[in-house]
């Protein structure tokens, strides 16, 4: 019994600092280590006889040690590599020429009732290319709110739509679908199949409600939806680079199905993203070294991918460290067994774990601004849960981690709703009542398609 009280103090600690704005990866590790000293101190040792340091306190930074190693070693060194290709491709303008060319054919729409559901769904689709939901929702409010303003569309609409640009996109290159798939056992591609069954129609459902929420709300509020737009600095400049250059973002995505589908009809063909994205950033290099006909001046922004690994380790592998230091630190009090064995013993239980733990991520992700942290830090107990509860992980973790992603666009502390807010110059609470309907009507869907469409 102590055991349990004990975590659940020390989470609702953790959950208060991280809803305050601290570092999660940081707190995380500190209540992790916190918890790590409480089991060694009730007897329960981290390491068996002869395997740790020799001192119980040695023990516990051992442990994050191997944690680390471990996290790095498998899917913290693809969620590095991706955020560094991300930013090399962002630094030769080949993200700003991707989205240029998408924003284009938009020109070309007449009827403006269209224009709702489509900035929607196209916005999702550059997520691809931009996976910063902040990232994007500044380079569209640089380039496509202008144009939609010009066609007559209200500020607020706008301005709601494009903050709900980067929700659920299924894509192998998003760091929690590595995350959860290796997880899971999964591989990469079968996991982000079953997303996007779940994704797309959701995705679907959000534009068409957008359009009559974002009609209504428009008519309730008359001019008052129409705003001054402030003179907002984009951090993606235009450059005169190739057409072309817009594959480049997508290349390890397009490498990926490639060999995907060869992999269908010869045996032992393997996939490995880590591989594939750095076959896409060398082939970047050479294309540049060949645009600049110098591989000095070309090299000179090729080290971006460096820089942009040291972010994704210290970003989300770090977040990923202690979500699964905080796990074992919970395990090694004994919780996680008698949890385990109380939902064994439930009826329904598949059904009622997976209930609780999207309605927890929902709500923490609105009180902190993103629901990742939490996906991150039980990702590692869902397996074992799963497993006593008679359903497949996926059941769980899916819908989790959707709505941990839907979730910031109804917090009034995310960092893209400020960002949207404040380059209109109206409160969050006003852009908040725009993306609220679609985003409760999206989560509701994910939970829906989730236990309808999921393997049990």
């Amino acid at each position: 019994m102590i055991e349990a009280i004990l975590v659940l103090v020390v989470l609702g600690i953790v959950g208060y600092f991280i809803i305050k704005s601290y570092n999660p990866a940081l707190i995380l590790i500190i209540g992790a280590l916190v918890l790590l000293c409480a089991s060694v101190a009730l007897g329960n040792p981290l390491y068996p006889e002869g395997e740790g340091t020799g001192l119980a306190l040695f023990d516990i930074f051992l442990k994050l040690k191997d944690t680390i190693i471990s996290q790095v070693s498998s899917a913290g060194l693809v969620i590095m590599i991706l955020f560094g290709y991300s930013g090399y491709m962002n630094l030769i303008g080949a993200n700003q020429k991707a989205v240029n060319i998408l924003v284009q054919p938009m020109t070309k729409i007449k009827s403006k009732a269209l224009f709702i559901p489509i900035v929607f769904l196209l916005g999702n689709l550059m997520s691809l290319v931009v996976p910063s939901a902040s990232s994007l929702a500044i380079i569209l409010m640089a380039i496509l709110y202008p144009l939609l303003q010009g066609i007559g569309i209200s500020s607020l609409t706008a301005a709601g739509v494009i903050a709900m640009t980067a929700t659920i996109m299924p894509t192998p290159l998003g760091a929690d679908n590595v995350i959860a798939a290796q997880t899971l056992n999964y591989n990469i591609l079968t996991y982000v199949l079953y997303h996007a069954k779940i994704s797309i129609p959701t995705l679907l459902i959000m534009a068409i409600v957008h359009y009559f929420w974002q009609t209504y709300c428009d008519k309730k509020e008359g001019k008052d939806a129409f705003v001054e737009l402030k003179e907002i600095e984009s951090k993606s400049e235009e450059t005169a680079v190739p057409g072309f250059y817009a594959i480049l973002p997508l290349l390890p995505l397009v490498l990926i199905i490639i060999v995907g589908i060869i992999g269908i009809f010869k045996e032992g063909v393997t996939m490995d993203i880590f591989v594939l994205t750095m076959i896409s950033f060398f082939v970047a290099l050479l294309i540049e070294c060949l645009r600049k006909k110098s591989f000095k001046i070309a090299q000179e922004s090729a080290v971006e991918l460096f820089k942009g690994m040291g972010q994704g380790f210290s970003q989300v592998v770090m977040l990923v460290v202690g979500g699964s230091l905080f796990t074992t630190a919970i395990q090694s009090l004994g919780v996680i067994d008698s949890l385990m064995s109380a939902v064994e013993n439930s009826q329904s239980a598949g059904v009622l774990t997976a209930l609780i733990f999207s309605g927890a991520t929902a709500l923490f992700g609105i009180l902190s601004g993103g629901g990742l942290a939490m996906f991150y830090a039980v990702i590692e107990l869902i397996p074992d849960i799963a497993a006593k509860a008679g359903i497949d992980g996926i059941l769980i973790a899916l819908p989790m981690q959707m709505i941990a992603n839907l979730g910031r666009t109804i917090s009034p502390v995310a960092a893209v709703i400020m960002i949207v807010s404040s380059s209109i110059d109206v409160s969050p609470v006003r852009l908040l009542k725009r993306t609220s309907v679609p985003t409760i009507v999206g989560i509701i869907a994910v939970v829906i398609l989730s236990l309808v469409l999921l393997p049990y």
